[in-house]
């Protein structure tokens, strides 16, 4: 088994989290800064390489009801073009109530910086995913390269 690393994509910035080799624990790795695809892609490309990562789980932020609005479209848009350019395979995981779960975490840990919000989401979604597999749930992949 090896490693999987989460994203939470924003239009500003991509929180990065990764799990351990055995895949039961996640932590919050980076906050990559979106100044463009490409930089991302290199980014994402050496952290792939340097973790030894083989799955990307990307937070796909449903409404409460499941329904996919406007900032959801984005993500699978987006989470389409990084599978297309990344050489790992790419998962769709609803993401409801991560960053409301960060939030909480961030408070209960005492850490007052905006930016670990992002990587702390990330790492809520991985830890919900990396849990599911233990108990199988709906997935949805994207085709690769």
């Amino acid at each position: 088994m090896g490693r999987v690393m989460a994203l939470d994509l924003g239009e500003k910035r991509i929180g990065v989290a990764l799990s351990d080799p055995t895949r039961t624990i996640a932590r919050p790795l980076a906050i990559l800064p979106r100044a463009s695809r490409r930089a991302v892609v290199e980014a994402l490309r050496r952290l792939i390489a340097e973790h030894e990562v083989e799955e990307i789980v990307i937070g796909l932020p449903r409404s409460l009801s499941g329904a996919e609005g406007p900032q959801a479209r984005w993500v699978r848009r987006e989470a389409e073009a990084l599978a297309r350019q990344l050489p790992v395979p790419v998962v769709l995981w609803d993401e409801r109530l991560s960053t409301v779960t960060a939030a909480a975490y961030r408070a209960l840990r005492g850490a007052r910086r905006r930016d670990l919000l992002d990587a702390e989401a990330a790492a809520v979604i991985l830890q919900d995913y990396l849990e599911a597999q233990r108990a199988p749930a709906p997935r949805e992949d994207l085709p690769s390269e």
